[in-house]
């Protein structure tokens, strides 16, 4: 397979194909992230792709799931979508799963019927960075969407019968809007009704605008207390009748994996003793993105 530049996918597609279908980043000015710096977005070289898919035919038979990389594959146009769908189902018609990243922006320019068409041709699985449901702070990190687009979005993508997995971000809002940031993300994933929900930890990393801002003091980071308190509200704040919630990702202090609301308590109360140090959370040297 030819891959271009940082490729990265979701956890869950550690065992699908990946087929880099883009490069880089439609947005690309989100204030955390340093992945496609850089980097011009593009759709890569058609007779790479067919290559990518001849090798994939002969060589990935064993592997059901396709992840279409990188940030923004739903950003084309829908022709070019519905191409692309189609040569995956001939060619690699032991697939049962295609999977995308999308964000608010990108997902509304799709109608509910071309997200069905999508679905027609494989299309299963939309993952979403949401980060956060507090609109000043969605602002300060130039997320290209506020509270609104996101849950328009979300609903927009599980109206047309598409899996929706949404991440979130400890820590984004820094200390001051910390407790606001948290409880406008839980208010919001109840909004959206998504599938699924992904916590990660904000780490800082050199060449982005938080960082440069946390180097001036501009921008303070939560503690490890503070983030928990974070978990803690967010998941407080949650009201829906099914959800897979999960912040087992490795930039994580303390993995949880549960299903809300059947788990609420237990979650809460499992947090509550970590704040207390009664649990203990990984090592700062075993944190990664």
């Amino acid at each position: 397979m030819n891959y271009e530049g940082n490729v990265i996918r979701p956890p869950s597609e550690a065992n699908s194909i990946i087929l880099q279908i883009t490069v880089g980043c439609s947005h690309n000015k989100c204030a955390f992230c340093v992945t496609y710096r850089g980097e011009l977005f593009r759709l890569k070289d058609e007779r790479i792709i067919e290559k990518d898919l001849e090798f994939a035919a002969h060589y990935c038979q064993r592997q059901k799931r396709v992840f279409l990389a990188d940030g923004d594959v739903l950003s084309l146009p829908q022709q070019k979508l519905v191409a692309i769908f189609t040569e995956i189902r001939d060619r690699l018609p032991w697939v049962n799963r295609i999977s995308l990243y999308g964000n608010a922006k990108n997902i509304l320019r799709k109608s509910a019927q071309e997200l069905r068409q999508l679905k027609d041709l494989g299309l299963a699985r939309v993952y979403m960075g949401l980060e956060s449901g507090h609109d000043p702070t969605l602002l300060a990190i130039n997320k290209g969407a506020d509270s609104a687009q996101m849950i328009k979005a979300g609903r927009l993508i599980r109206a047309a019968g598409l899996f929706l997995s949404v991440t979130v971000l400890l820590g984004v809002a820094g200390r001051k809007n910390s407790a606001a940031h948290a409880r406008a993300t839980g208010q919001v994933i109840s909004a959206m009704s998504p599938n699924q929900v992904g916590v990660l930890t904000l780490m800082l990393l050199p060449g982005t605008p938080l960082y440069e801002q946390a180097e001036k003091g501009e921008f303070v980071m939560p503690d490890q207390a503070g983030f928990l308190r974070e978990l803690y509200l967010i998941v407080e704040n949650i009201e829906l009748e099914r959800l897979q919630f999960q912040s087992n990702h490795a930039s994580n202090y303390l993995p949880i994996n549960c299903r809300l609301p059947r788990d609420r308590q237990p979650v809460l109360s499992a947090i509550a003793k970590a704040l207390n140090g009664e649990i203990t959370l990984k090592p700062e040297h075993l944190r990664a993105l």
